[in-house]
Formats: structure tokens, C-alpha cells, sequence
């Protein structure tokens, strides 16, 4: 009896040991198939901001079209942040080619508002949930996510601003010479950046000036 009571507490064990691994790898792979989907997400809208920035260009708009070249700057560097963090799961990313339509930079802009909003208020916390409740993620996967979401944050309202601008007349008025850390993308106006991002901590003489 005793030896079947044994047996029976090593087999439940045994079972709640691969039941929780199976858990692991799961949220592992779900954290995996986000930054694939991060990657992708943020490449399209870099390849799509510096369309929308040269459309803008031709109607005229110049402080519009360095806004879009400041955040496709930022965004390649998100992208680029999420491939380094993928290669620590030692998988490759799948080949994608972005798509999109290049249309009125009105409409370019009340594009890249919805697509930030989505950004800001879905998936990226929604891949940085899933991240943290792994504890087989590490720290730099979760920081790589935080610092897009941050700064989608700041990109939503340049880009709201810039379209109401557009509506009112009033772009000129809008900054035209931007900064963006390297290390996270973070997007400043050059007129009233910090000396230190407050996102990573990287120097002011480090950012990259998109004049």
C-alpha cells in the first residue's frame, strides 16, 4: 500500500513538473512570436513613415515630413532593438516584406494616429504582460518592448498634434528639428531635449539629429 502511495505521489510529481515546464515554454514561445510581430510592425512603419515624410514633402508640408523622417529614425531602431533580443532565443526572424498606401498626408496621419494608438494601448502592453509573466524572460526582452511602448507614447502626440496643426493651418509652427536616442529611439524635439534620455540614460551628445 505504502509503496503505491509511493508511486502515485512521484507520478503526480512527475506531472505537475511537465505541466509546468509545458506552461514555460508556451509563454515562451507567445513572448517569441510578439517580438517577431514587434519587428514587423515597427520595420512597416519605418519604411511607411519615410514615404508618408517624402508625400509630405511634396505638398509642401516640411515640418510634417521631418516629423515622419524623426519617427521612421525611431522606429528602425525599435526594430532593431527587437531583432538583438530575439537572437537571444537563438530563433531567426521570418522574411516579410511591408505593405502599405501611400495617400493625402491628412490621411497619412490620421493612419499613423490609429496605428500608434493601437501601439500604446494594446499591444505593446499586451506584449509586455505576457513577457512578465514568464520568469524565463529576461530583463532586456521586457525593456526592449518598454522602451517602443514609451516612446509610441510621445509619437501619438507629436502625430495628433501635427494633423490638428494640419487642419488649422498652423503646421509652420510645428518643431522642425528633431533628436532621437540611439540606444531607444526616444524622439525629442532638438529645442527642449534633456541632457539625459529618461527612458535609457544615454548622453545628449550621443542622439542622432534628424535637421
Amino acid at each position: 500500500m505504502r509503496a503505491m502511495k509511493t508511486t502515485r505521489g512521484i507520478l503526480f510529481f512527475v506531472l505537475a513538473c511537465l505541466v509546468a515546464f509545458a506552461g514555460c515554454t508556451t509563454k515562451k514561445g507567445k513572448t517569441i512570436a510578439n517580438i517577431k510581430l514587434g519587428i514587423e510592425t515597427e520595420t512597416n512603419a519605418s519604411v511607411k513613415y519615410a514615404a508618408f515624410g517624402q508625400k509630405a514633402w511634396v505638398e509642401g508640408y516640411d515640418t510634417i515630413a521631418k516629423l515622419f523622417e524623426a519617427a521612421s529614425k525611431a522606429e528602425a531602431i525599435h526594430a532593431s532593438n527587437h531583432e538583438s533580443v530575439l537572437k537571444t532565443f537563438l530563433v531567426e526572424m521570418d522574411k516579410f516584406s511591408p505593405e502599405f498606401n501611400v495617400k493625402s498626408t491628412s490621411e497619412n496621419l490620421q493612419e499613423t494616429i490609429d496605428g500608434e494608438k493601437y501601439e500604446v494601448n494594446t499591444m505593446y502592453p499586451m506584449f509586455i504582460k505576457d513577457a512578465k509573466s514568464s520568469k524565463s524572460i529576461k530583463k532586456p526582452v521586457i525593456q526592449s518592448l518598454t522602451w517602443a511602448l514609451e516612446t509610441e507614447k510621445k509619437h501619438l502626440k507629436m502625430f495628433s498634434q501635427a494633423l490638428e496643426a494640419l487642419k488649422t493651418n498652423t503646421e509652420y509652427n510645428l518643431p522642425f528639428n528633431y533628436l532621437i536616442c540611439p540606444v531607444c529611439g526616444n524622439t525629442f524635439n532638438k529645442d527642449t531635449a534633456p541632457d539625459t534620455c529618461d527612458l535609457c540614460g544615454n548622453g545628449k551628445d550621443f542622439y542622432l539629429e534628424i535637421k
